[in-house]
């Protein structure tokens, strides 16, 4: 049931961010071409399993995407903006298909599950 709700959640955000992004001026096209992008966090694993646990979390949290949301929309920086939304939908996605934070432990070890 937990797992269930987890995902629905991420569902949402994902729908409600790539509404933000789009009604914030964002093209279908950049979306599909940057949705991925956040991944490259992972690089970090290539030095340690707890410096890629550490990249890739930052990049993997809502606070993160809500905070270039805010930046974005205060000092009015579009593509902050939209970066914000866009993560948010990736994160949100990422949650929807059970992935979560990781582990310093290794790469298979979230917060959710054992993948």
């Amino acid at each position: 049931m937990v797992r269930a709700l987890l995902r629905l959640e991420g569902l949402v955000v994902c729908a409600l961010a790539i509404y933000g992004y789009r009604t914030s001026g964002g093209s279908w096209l950049w979306l599909v071409l940057l949705f991925l992008t956040p991944d490259f966090s992972m690089v970090g694993y290539l030095a340690s399993p707890g410096l890629g646990s550490l990249t890739y979390n930052i990049a993997h949290i809502y606070v993160t995407a809500a905070v270039f949301v805010a930046l974005g929309w205060s000092f009015q920086v579009p593509w902050l903006l939209l970066a914000g939304f866009l993560l948010a939908a990736h994160i949100g996605v990422d949650r929807l298909l059970g992935f979560g934070l990781k582990y310093p432990g290794g790469f298979k070890d979230t917060h959710l599950q054992r993948v």
